[in-house]
C-alpha cells in the first residue's frame, strides 16, 4: 500500500484537517498521548492555527482519508536532537501498511532544508508496539526511563534517530 500513500506538510489554513485527525488519534488511543480528547475538542480555530507557529504537521493520506499524523518541532533537544517528533499516530486499520515509514521518509527528504537531521521523541515505556515500530525505522533508546509530569505514575523513554538521506 505504501506506493498509494501521500505525505503532506499542512499549512495553517488546513487547521480543520489537523483538528479532525488529531481528535481521532486522541479518541482512538487516549493512553498514547499527554493531551486529552476533551481538552482539544474545546479548542477554537485560533488555538489550532497558533499550533502552526511552532510546529510542522505532517499528514499521510490514501487519497480519500487522512490516516496518519505527526508533529515536528525544530529545537536543540535532548540527546543531540535537532527536532522533536510529537503526536505520532496512525489509524489502526492502516497500521503495518507503510504510513510510519512514509512519514519518516518525508522527514529524511526534507532533513537538510528543515533541520530535521537528528530526530528525537518520547514514548511511553509500556508502549511496546510503538517502541518496536520506532526501532524498525532506525530509532534507538537514549537515556533512562523518566517519570511523566503530566501523567503521574507513568514513565517514558527518549528515542533518537539520524536522518537517512535517500
Amino acid at each position: 500500500m505504501s506506493s498509494k500513500l501521500k505525505v503532506e506538510l499542512l499549512e495553517p489554513d488546513q487547521w480543520q484537517r489537523l483538528r479532525e485527525i488529531r481528535l481521532n488519534s486522541l479518541k482512538e488511543s487516549p493512553d498514547a498521548f499527554g493531551a486529552t480528547f476533551e481538552a482539544e475538542l474545546k479548542m477554537e480555530k485560533e488555538e489550532w492555527e497558533v499550533k502552526f507557529t511552532s510546529l510542522d504537521f505532517l499528514i499521510v493520506s490514501t487519497g480519500q482519508s487522512d490516516i496518519a499524523i505527526m508533529s515536528v518541532e525544530v529545537l536543540d533537544g535532548d540527546h543531540g536532537a535537532t527536532c522533536w517528533i510529537g503526536g505520532c499516530w496512525s489509524d489502526p486499520q492502516y497500521r503495518g501498511q507503510g504510513a510510519l515509514r512514509a512519514l519518516f521518509g518525508f522527514l529524511d527528504e526534507q532533513a537538510d532544508l528543515k533541520n530535521w537531521g537528528r530526530q528525537g521523541l518520547g514514548v511511553w515505556a509500556d508502549n511496546e508496539d510503538a517502541i518496536a515500530a520506532y526501532k524498525a525505522i532506525g530509532f534507538s533508546e537514549a537515556g533512562e526511563k523518566q517519570p511523566s509530569e503530566r501523567q503521574p505514575g507513568r514513565f517514558y523513554i527518549h528515542m533518537v534517530r539520524d536522518s537517512v538521506v535517500n
